[in-house]
């Protein structure tokens, strides 16, 4: 992950430089090489990825492109307010790591669980997670397209709530492989250690605005910035209402950054005349000049 960019590019070398020195040991050894077990350690897997996304927009900047907007789902924030200016790469990068540690203590192997639920009927949600909870947690996490909810809790709860959405008329429900019940109740022992570590840290007020994850509103100053990702730590991701508020204020063409390709795929979700495309990787840079 991210070696071609490294490989072709000096920005992007230089940002897994800097990722290295910021965080004492070689994130850019697992971004590459594995191994995959250590590497999905939430602890790994967050500053991974971030810094991923920065040596791609690093290259963007590089050929004279930068944002309107920026956005971005959940960790993806923090990769927005480094693009906008708010945050340094390098405390990014070290905020990241301790939310990943903060978030795999918050509760044991095991007693969480997320779940994907597929073209649930609209207005059905409420009443399978109010049935489901019997006494434990169990709530959206990420509202992510009209056919996505990710839905994050205590694991009993999540697999009864599965079970209900089906029996509800969603088409699927897909447990997924996550090493904590991330943006729901059960986070909030970490958000509240992410606190003072948030409070350490300078944000600036932002080059650009961003549409931020838990209210899905325009930001501009560092304060606001700082606690958007601390509120976003145990409520949902409203990604759905992001993209339409972007939308509804002219934004039509889209540029996912980093590693992968979700958020242009529930971009396509969202609203089909809706231009996404991804740049993860050099031979991805001839699809993002045209647009």
């Amino acid at each position: 992950m991210g070696k071609a960019l490294a490989d072709t590019y000096n920005a992007s070398r230089r940002v897994f430089e800097e990722a290295d020195e910021a965080l004492g040991f070689a994130i850019s050894r697992l971004c590459f090489a594995g191994p995959e077990d250590q590497l999905k350690l939430t602890e790994n897997t967050q500053p991974a990825l971030l810094t991923v996304s920065i040596a791609a927009f690093e290259v963007l900047r590089g050929e004279g492109m930068a944002p309107d907007y920026v956005a971005g789902h959940s960790l993806g924030e923090y990769s927005a307010l480094v693009a906008a200016g708010s945050l340094r790469f390098a405390d990014a990068v070290r905020l990241v790591r301790r939310r990943g540690q903060y978030m795999q203590s918050a509760v044991p192997p095991g007693v969480g669980a997320m779940a994907a639920i597929l073209k649930l009927p609209e207005g059905k949600l409420d009443a399978v997670l109010a049935e489901a909870a019997q006494g434990e947690v169990v709530s959206a996490a990420n509202l992510n397209s009209p056919d996505q909810v990710v839905i994050a809790g205590h694991a009993g709860a999540v697999n009864r709530a599965a079970d209900l959405a089906k029996a509800a008329g969603a088409r699927r429900a897909v447990l997924l492989p996550v090493s904590a019940p991330f943006h729901c109740a059960l986070m909030a022992p970490a958000q509240e250690r992410l606190r003072a570590d948030l409070d350490a840290t300078e944000f600036r007020d932002l080059a650009c605005p961003l549409v931020n994850n838990w209210q899905a509103r325009e930001i501009r100053s560092g304060a606001e910035a700082r606690e958007g990702v601390y509120q976003q730590v145990p409520n949902p991701v409203r990604w759905l209402e992001t993209i339409r508020y972007l939308a509804a204020h002219g934004v039509a063409r889209y540029v996912e950054v980093g590693a992968g390709g979700v958020l242009t795929g529930l971009l396509r979700n969202i609203d089909p005349a809706l231009d996404g495309v991804k740049f993860g990787e050099p031979a991805d840079l001839e699809k993002v000049r045209p647009a």
